[in-house]
């Protein structure tokens, strides 16, 4: 099967971005419908989460139809090429009907099962963070600037971020709160933002659990090209989602994973 030019594929993601973003924009902080998918907790999806994902699984349809999809809101749709992408149509649905710009469109690509791309956009905000071969960007309009993670190297200059302390519980609540007391400073809240943060240089450590897939793989080139590291817990493949651990250096990535394990055993 013949490749198809990166750079091909990278101008069609911003596309798929910037029509997410529209689609975002008409229903962010107005009245819609909002469902709750747990029976047993809330779990919302909004009208804009199945607008957008129906949308963009539709165009990508129409011009890769070989391609695979995983996304948030349907079914998996087998690939068959080497391309599969990853859709989260709003990853902080809590966050958006909330009226909180802390959310994003998390688009991402894989090829041969190995992150060739991705990207974030918070249209509010007018940004799109984009990581791939060429490097990590953050884009504006018009403009792009590059992005790059911070320098910081141990655990006491670290500025921790976590969407919620609920996401862990028994063994790994005990491994993160043994990690936090570890670090500067601890935040919660930003979703799929925290990461973008991360690249960008603000943010230094965010460690989370339950993530699917199509909540990370779309960010991994954003926080590897810009410099960063990202794992899971054991420091293994992310590709499955799970227990998340993405940190600005080496140096910082294998403190927090040292705390973790040994938090998780005290």
């Amino acid at each position: 099967m013949t490749e198809i030019p990166t750079l091909e594929l990278e101008e069609f993601a911003l596309e798929l971005a910037r029509t997410a973003g529209g689609i975002a924009q008409a229903h962010f902080r107005r009245p819609y419908s909002v469902d709750n998918k747990d029976e047993n907790g809330f779990d919302p999806v909004t009208a804009a989460d199945r607008a957008i994902e129906r949308v963009l699984r539709a165009a990508i349809v129409e011009r890769y139809p070989a391609h695979g999809i995983v996304g948030e809101e349907e079914a998996v749709r087998s690939a068959q090429s080497p391309y599969t992408w990853y859709i989260d149509p709003i990853d902080g649905t809590r966050a958006f009907v909330m009226g909180s710009p802390l959310w994003g469109t998390l688009v991402g690509l894989t090829h041969g099962g190995e992150p060739l791309f991705g990207l974030l956009c918070q249209p509010i905000l007018e940004e799109i963070f984009f990581g791939g071969p060429a490097g990590s960007w953050l884009v504006e309009s018009e403009r792009r600037s590059r992005l790059a993670t911070s320098a910081c190297a141990t655990l006491a200059d670290a500025r921790l971020a976590s969407t919620h302390p609920d996401l862990f519980r028994g063994a790994d609540a005990q491994a993160f709160a043994a990690l936090a007391r570890r670090c500067k400073l601890t935040r919660y809240g930003g979703d799929c933002y925290n990461y973008a943060m991360l690249a960008a240089g603000h943010v230094d450590l965010v460690v989370e659990a339950g993530l699917k897939p199509f909540d990370i793989v779309p960010l991994v080139p954003i926080i590897e090209k810009a410099g960063g590291v990202v794992s899971s817990w054991e420091g293994g493949s992310v590709l499955e989602g799970g227990r998340i651990v993405a940190a600005a250096t080496e140096a910082l990535h294998a403190a927090a994973l040292s705390a973790l394990q040994n938090g998780a055993n005290s």
